[in-house]
């Protein structure tokens, strides 16, 4: 399975995360600044990492609906797949992303200038971890065993050793 670039697109910065070859995890692995040659960048790391499809994030506001931030992002989205024409584009909601990757950091204790430097490729991560566990089939559920139950209905009774310590 190849790969899967993720992009949170900004309007200073994109954060790009990459997934596994398995599609399980998610790592942030760039963030690449929009006044420099980011396309190039972005080319780099599709190469370094051999990937497939593109997943870019479009931001929608609470109720679902697409504001300016959506289009400008699209106009985005449309240079990159101009560019990389054997990519597919694979668009996703990044609602709260940014707002998730923060707090992440702060419960990591990551200082304020720190997170400015990594939120964003964190983002694509949680943004591509999002994509990626959608994408796989929910686990069987768990059976309801009563507690002190084994699995077979019969009850589970606690070890005790006979006698006196070191008997």
């Amino acid at each position: 399975m190849k790969r899967i670039i993720a992009l949170d697109i900004g309007t200073v910065r994109i954060g790009v995360a990459v997934s596994d070859q398995s599609g399980i995890f998610a790592q942030g692995v760039a963030v690449l600044r929009t006044d420099e040659n980011w396309l190039d960048r972005l080319s780099g790391i599709i190469s370094e990492y051999d990937a497939g499809p593109i997943l870019a994030g479009i931001p929608r506001r609470t109720d679902g609906s697409e504001g300016p931030e959506a289009v400008r992002t699209k106009r985005v989205i449309a240079v990159i797949s101009e560019r990389f024409p054997e990519h597919e584009i694979i668009t996703w909601d990044e609602r709260f992303t940014t707002v998730i990757a923060n707090q992440v950091l702060i419960g990591a204790d990551v200082s304020r200038a720190g997170r400015k430097s990594v939120v964003d490729k964190v983002a694509a991560a949680v943004l591509l971890q999002s994509y990626l566990d959608s994408k796989r089939p929910p686990a069987p559920a768990a059976p309801d065993i009563p507690p002190g139950k084994a699995p077979r209905g019969r009850e589970v009774k606690p070890k005790h050793r006979r006698g006196g310590v070191g008997a």
